[in-house]
């Protein structure tokens, strides 16, 4: 499924989780590393420029542990021109005509848009702007749902999936109940405050200077402070935070979770690999909440200085858009055959912003991945939100098994940071490990393109992971004559390599040395990824 982070809202006696859902190194021409971890944290809060740009900015110039992306631009790339690279978003459907990603999307041009006709024999008819191998569906079971409802006692996980539904049903029965409650209280609440000041668009500042002794009005106050304090600037906005966690935790039971549901309709069987052409070419969203693809799209490549929304990574980039994950978990064969259609459509990078932790087709998909990388495709991976070593525990897709060999040397997976240089550094929610994470990246509250010309700040592995394919980008388009494999070396080798300790899944008893929880020990950073790249091209 998306993988989508974990938000917290905190209000009186409620605490709730909303599932918002490798090689040769060179002298990197940086800041000096010594200095580095003496960097002033940023203790001011962000600017709403910085809230939307920080993954852009720069450790010591602006004290924000961003991508140096902003620095790469300004000192490298400046007016170079760069050949155009065709990234791949395998995820849930993209807005192709939102106005920050409409000048940036793939276009076929072996294939005659509308005729009904397979113009370049792919077995696609019509797949102008990619592949939909969803049909026209979008709600799905999660993936050990799908076991339990098969029946089949025999599969060695059954067990282990029935213990792990019962205590996921039961936590989304009583989320569900706790949202309705605490969006009622927040609702009596405005409604409290709205009173006062005879308008709704009162302020957090407003709100703290109230001085009063009304018992309800004092009620009122604390629990808007509550909110304030959970990162909520507005009360509409709190609102809607909570409408959103509502409506996640009825999907999640009327779909992920319920064992009768059939979410599927495009007429293949997804345990026959011989089936290979269904979907249809509607690349879009089928509602405006799907909006998973459009937020990761704009992170890569946002159409750049046009005065409008956001800026991606990479400039020179046409999206590939291919619809294949759910409101759910994504079938194991929907993501082999997406990864082996941008593969053969020309797609240089692939982004994989899902995964899920039960997979009875993973061989299907590590015989893609081993595809992709003999076609020199890198492939950026999320590496899931659930604050665990992965070293630990299969994730899937994956390019390896029980930490054993690599099937590929062009799959790079991502871990999550804030933007904070602290020891708060890795998210919360980001998944972690030393062999099976190879850098991490900012993840957290990523400003980007949403359906319908708007824009949100998102947190994720699902964030980061784009992040990094944007820097890959960066890297093909003006240095082109370098392999995938040694892209993805030259983005682990040019990190920075942070000496900080950090805690690790939000537990301030859990505290590890950064450079312990991946297989780089480092930060993604764009301007000494273009420098390093240019030393080895010349190389």
């Amino acid at each position: 499924m998306n993988i989508r982070p974990i938000k917290l809202i905190a209000l009186s006696v409620f605490t709730i989780s909303l599932l918002v859902a490798c090689g040769t190194t060179a002298t990197i021409l940086l800041t000096p590393i010594e200095n580095i971890d003496n960097t002033p944290t940023k203790f001011n809060e962000l600017t709403e420029v910085e809230e939307h740009t920080w993954s852009h900015l720069d450790l010591v110039k602006d004290t924000i542990p961003g991508m140096s992306v902003n620095k790469a631009y300004e000192e490298i790339i400046k007016n170079k021109k760069g050949e155009t690279v065709i990234v791949a978003v395998i995820d849930s459907g993209i807005d192709i005509d939102h106005e920050d990603l409409d000048d940036v999307i793939w276009t076929n041009k072996d294939e005659v848009p509308n005729n009904n006709k397979d113009d370049d024999g792919n077995g696609y008819v019509d797949d102008v702007h990619g592949w939909n191998f969803l049909g026209d569906a979008y709600d799905e079971q999660l993936e050990y749902v799908r076991l339990l409802a098969s029946g089949d006692t025999n599969n060695p996980r059954y067990n282990e999936a029935k213990a792990e539904y019962e205590k996921a049903y039961q936590k989304a029965v009583t989320n569900k109940t706790r949202y309705e409650q605490i969006l009622q209280q927040v609702n009596n609440t405005d409604e409290v405050i709205t009173k006062h000041f005879n308008k709704k668009d009162y302020t957090k500042d407003e709100v703290n200077a109230i001085n009063t002794s009304d018992q309800e009005l004092l009620r009122a106050i604390q629990i808007a402070k509550y909110m304030y304090s959970n990162g909520i600037n507005y009360m509409a906005e709190a609102k809607k935070e909570l409408k959103d966690g509502v409506e996640h935790f009825t999907e999640s039971l009327n779909y992920n979770l319920n064992k009768s549901f059939t979410g599927r309709t495009t007429g293949d069987d997804p345990d026959d690999f011989s089936q290979k052409f269904y979907g249809n070419n509607n690349v879009k969203p089928v509602k405006k909440s799907e909006s998973h693809g459009t937020h990761v799209a704009g992170i890569i490549a946002a159409e750049r200085n046009n005065n409008i929304g956001i800026n991606g990574v990479a400039n020179n980039v046409k999206i590939m858009p291919i619809r294949a994950v759910p409101n759910g978990d994504e079938y194991d064969k929907d993501v082999a055959l997406a990864i082996r259609y941008a593969v053969d459509n020309g797609a240089q990078i692939i982004n994989t912003s899902f995964g899920k932790y039960y997979s009875p087709h993973s061989d299907w998909v590590r015989d893609a991945i081993v595809y992709a990388g003999k076609k020199d495709v890198l492939i950026v991976n999320a590496t899931g939100n659930e604050g665990t070593d992965i070293d630990t525990k299969n994730v899937y897709p994956n390019d390896a098994i029980n930490n054993s060999k690599e099937v590929s040397s062009t799959f790079l997976s991502v871990g999550a940071t804030e933007p904070k240089y602290s020891s708060s550094l890795v998210a919360s929610y980001s998944n972690y490990g030393k062999i099976n994470v190879d850098v991490f990246a900012p993840g957290s509250k990523i400003y980007s393109t949403i359906p319908e010309n708007e824009y949100k700040s998102i947190s994720g592995t699902s964030m980061a992971s784009p992040g990094v394919a944007g820097v890959a980008a960066l890297i093909r388009s003006y240095y082109p004559k370098l392999k995938a494999a040694q892209v993805k070396q030259i983005i682990m080798d040019s990190g920075l390599p942070i000496k900080v300790k950090v805690i690790v899944d939000g537990d301030s008893n859990n505290v590890k040395p950064f450079s312990e929880l991946s297989k780089s020990g480092k930060l993604v950073n764009a301007y000494n990824a273009l420098i390093l790249a240019k030393q080895i091209s010349n190389n």
